[in-house]
């Protein structure tokens, strides 16, 4: 099984990354803190590439591990002069009385730096831009917003000021400020296929009925605070706990109501609404099998009701005891009945099962992880039928 990609985004523009997003990748963000304010260039077009390259090196210089950088800048460019963020609404508004009616090149610089080809790949990618007339009380209103102080140009396409652009001819992408088809192709380059990036696997999707209906069919709170009190009695106490699948975040809200700080992670949107309701601020979209978390920050990572759904749950043992600190522990349910997996139209692998308790202790050992402690906990009764039982099992990160 080939090494999942770490991929950075250089940049802490909310909209590269939600476009990032929406294309089903999910970077992990580090801010370079690079001072753009000191940078020039030949030409509009140059700067842009210039600080985009200076992005992702300051970044680079900064990882312990081998990772994908991608830094981005972008600038406005009217008649061979540029334009990056105004900064104050009095040079807002005077920015954007200038363009009103008239056109300009957002210009993007992009960098791509991967660290374990040692390949930098820098790429220019423009965007004619036509404004619509605006008036002066167009104009002030925008202002009054604070959206065109913190983006280049002084200017959204995506945003507020989607409504100000008239037209535009190039890549629709670039203006909100990355080139989704610029960086497929730089990432060929580099060995990496735009795919392999996607976060969510089309056989793990719920849609949002599916998302609505999970927690009724699935025994609902008494289930969930069935586990949270299992998960209870094998948790350190204190420090950060992060739950992969979290799902609609049911059995999170338990453990929070228990007194842990909780994170989530889920490939899914649909759930993903769900549980943002229950823990706002805390859940995110992402990949098991690459978490976009730096080596050894959190103290525990629970999979409930995951491994058995996994064609391969290596990498996510080898993701949980990357993220883990010496002396975390890696909480899981094991041992799903064979049973429940035809019912729920998942033939078993024919030769194994993903949450096979050997299959996993032998494992989990390559990554440092050690069994160390199991409970159990029960399902809802459902009729005449005899009470489920879920065994769960910690495994504990060596301290070295």
């Amino acid at each position: 099984m080939s090494a999942p990609v770490r991929f950075v985004l250089a940049s802490q523009s909310p909209a590269r990354l939600k476009t990032l997003r929406n294309a089903g990748v999910e970077p992990e963000v580090i801010v370079s803190g690079v001072d753009e304010d000191n940078v020039t260039a030949e030409s509009p077009g140059e700067l842009a590439r210039a600080l985009a390259t200076l992005k992702a090196r300051a970044v680079v210089s900064t990882l312990t591990d081998h990772a994908t950088v991608l830094g981005c800048d972008s600038v406005l460019e009217i008649d061979g002069v540029a334009y990056g963020k105004p900064g104050t609404p009095e040079v807002a508004r005077e920015r954007l009385r200038m363009m009103s009616g008239g056109t300009g090149i957002l210009h993007t610089g992009h960098c791509l730096f991967d660290t374990r080809t040692r390949q930098e790949l820098r790429e220019l990618a423009s965007t004619t831009v036509r404004f619509a007339d605006l008036t002066d009380a167009e104009i002030d209103a925008y202002v009054a917003t604070g959206e065109p102080l913190v983006v280049a140009g002084s200017f959204t396409v995506d945003g507020l000021g989607g409504p100000f652009v008239a037209g535009i001819e190039g890549d629709y992408h670039n203006v909100v400020g990355i080139s989704l088809p610029l960086v497929r192709r730089m990432l060929a380059e580099v060995g990496i296929a735009w795919p392999s990036l996607w976060a969510v696997p089309r056989k793990l999707r719920y849609d949002e009925a599916e998302a609505a209906r999970y927690d009724e069919t699935r025994g609902g709170t008494e289930r969930a605070q069935a586990a949270a009190e299992a998960v209870m009695e094998l948790l350190p106490k204190g420090g950060r706990v992060l739950e992969l699948a979290v799902g609609t975040g049911l059995v999170a809200a338990e453990l929070v109501a228990h007194g842990n700080l909780m994170h989530g992670l889920d490939l899914s949107p649909a759930m993903l609404h769900h549980a943002r309701v229950r823990l706002p601020g805390h859940v995110a979209a992402a990949d098991a099998t690459r978490l976009p978390i730096a080596d050894r920050r959190c103290d525990a990572v629970l999979a409930i009701w995951l491994l058995h759904l996994l064609d391969d749950s290596t990498q996510v043992l080898a993701e949980a005891s990357r993220v883990l600190r010496p002396d975390g522990v890696f909480i899981t349910t094991t041992e799903k009945p064979e049973s429940s997996r035809y019912a729920a139209g998942r033939t078993p692998n024919e030769h194994r099962s993903e949450d096979a308790l050997p299959l996993l202790v032998a494992r989990a050992a390559q990554y440092g992880l050690y069994l160390d402690g199991a409970t159990t906990f029960p399902g809802p009764a459902r009729g005449n039928t005899a009470v489920p039982i879920y065994p769960l099992i910690r495994f504990r990160r060596s301290a070295s």
